[in-house]
C-alpha cells in the first residue's frame, strides 16, 4: 500500500466562539494509502472528529488543503461515506428503506428499480441483516442499528469510509463482534478507512496505521505508528502476540505518559 490516496497538507482549523478564536487543529500533515485502515486516537478535545469532518467535506479548513484521489475535498461526495457514533437512521423507515434512500441518491439517475433493490439487498447481506430488512430501527438492537448504518455507507460503494467512534455506544461483546465483522467487510471491499476511536485495543486490532493526536487546543499529529500485524487478524491469537503488545504499549505510553492530562490547580 504505497499509492497516495488521501493527502492532508498543512491543515489548520480555527473556530469563532463567544470568547474569541479557538484553534482546534494546527500543522496537520498526513498521507493515507489506497486500501489502508487508519485509526485516529487521542484524548477528548484533540480534534479527531474535527479532522474527520474536514475529510468528509462537512467543514472547510481555515488553512491548508485536503486531497482525495488527487482532487481537492471541497464538500461532501459519494466517494466518501461517513458512519457516526449515532446511527442516524430515519425511525419511520425500515432498514431496507434507510439503505435504499442512500442507494437511490447515488445511483438513481443511472440505474433502474431492480438494480437499486439489488444494491440494497447486497448491502444488507454484507452485514448479515437480510432477515431484518422490513424492521424499523425501534424494533432492532443497538448493534443492529449500527450495522444498518455501516450497510448504508457501504451501499454507496465509497472509496473512503470515514467512521467516528462507530462502536463507542455499544456493550463490549457487541463491540467486539462488530469489530470482527468490520475486518471482514474491509477485506472484501478494499475500502480506505479512517476511524476515530478512544479505544487502544480497537485501534491496534483494526488498523494498519495509528495516528496519535496531541492534546488540544491547537492539537496536531504527535506520532504515527505502523501496525505490522498480518491479516486476517484474530483477536484471540493476537492477545499473546508480542507485536500486538508492543503496539498497544506504544499507544498507551503516548496517551497516558507523554500526553497525560495535568490537573489544573485553582
Amino acid at each position: 500500500m504505497t499509492t497516495k490516496y488521501i493527502e492532508i497538507q498543512n491543515v489548520e482549523q480555527t473556530f469563532k466562539t463567544k470568547k474569541g478564536l479557538f484553534p482546534a487543529l494546527r500543522d496537520i500533515h498526513l498521507t493515507v494509502a489506497k486500501g489502508e485502515f487508519v485509526a485516529l486516537i487521542g484524548h477528548s478535545g484533540c480534534g479527531k472528529s474535527t479532522l474527520l469532518n474536514l475529510l468528509a467535506g462537512l467543514t472547510e479548513p481555515t488553512q491548508g488543503v485536503l486531497l482525495c484521489a488527487n482532487k481537492e475535498i471541497a464538500g461532501p461526495g459519494p466517494e466518501r461515506a461517513v458512519v457516526f457514533q449515532n446511527h442516524s437512521l430515519l425511525p419511520w423507515l425500515t432498514c431496507f428503506e434507510n439503505i435504499h434512500l442512500a442507494v437511490e441518491r447515488v445511483f438513481g439517475a443511472t440505474e433502474n428499480r431492480a438494480q437499486l433493490k439489488a444494491r440494497t439487498d447486497a448491502a444488507l447481506a454484507l452485514v448479515g441483516l437480510t432477515a431484518a430488512a422490513q424492521k424499523r430501527p425501534g424494533e432492532i438492537s443497538g448493534g443492529m442499528k449500527q450495522r444498518v448504518g455501516i450497510a448504508r455507507a457501504l451501499s454507496m460503494e465509497p472509496k473512503v469510509l470515514l467512521m467516528d467512534e462507530p462502536f463507542g455506544a455499544l456493550d463490549a461483546l457487541t463491540r467486539a463482534k462488530l469489530q470482527d465483522e468490520l475486518l471482514d467487510i474491509v477485506a472484501k471491499t478494499q475500502a480506505t478507512v479512517m476511524m476515530v476511536t478512544h479505544d487502544v485495543d480497537e485501534a491496534v486490532l483494526l488498523s494498519d496505521k495509528i495516528v496519535m493526536m496531541t492534546n488540544g487546543p491547537a492539537a496536531t499529529i504527535g506520532e504515527v505508528l505502523s501496525v505490522d500485524l498480518p491479516r486476517p487478524r484474530n483477536r484471540v491469537a493476537l492477545a499473546d502476540d508480542a507485536r500486538y503488545q508492543h503496539c498497544r504499549k506504544a499507544v498507551i505510553d503516548f496517551l497516558y505518559t507523554r500526553q497525560g492530562h495535568v490537573e489544573k490547580v485553582a
